[in-house]
């Protein structure tokens, strides 16, 4: 059974940093693409970042470009996100995906709210 869970998100003041994580099972997880969503009220789901099988490159929206960071760890199943310098603009609701030439996996969330 293929799931995506996502953690680490809450509520941050302006300017403050957090983690999220997203755990992976049941599907090849080192064969995949891995990204982050999010889903802001009234906004597009924007793509926020990607990084490759075997983790040789990444990708960041020009919004969150040098603010946020991408990894993963395929001995655990695991893709984080970091994010630092976080501003009211990066509220939203952030979804964990794996996307694998048709195989296109998502998690079902975890809100993150930026506010003083």
């Amino acid at each position: 059974q293929v799931q995506l869970v996502e953690s680490g998100g809450g509520l941050v003041q302006p300017g403050g940093s957090l983690r999220l994580s997203c755990a992976a099972s049941g599907f090849a997880f080192s064969s995949f693409t891995l990204r982050w969503f999010r889903l802001a009220p009234g906004k597009e789901r924007e793509l926020v970042a990607r990084i490759s099988p075997g983790g040789s490159s990444a990708y960041y929206a020009e919004s969150v470009m040098g603010r946020f960071t991408i990894s993963r760890v395929d001995a655990e199943n695991m893709v984080y996100l970091k994010m630092d310098k976080l501003k009211t603009d990066d509220t939203a609701v952030y979804y964990c995906n794996a996307w694998h030439w048709g195989n296109d996996y998502w998690g079902p969330g975890t809100q993150v709210t930026v506010s003083s």
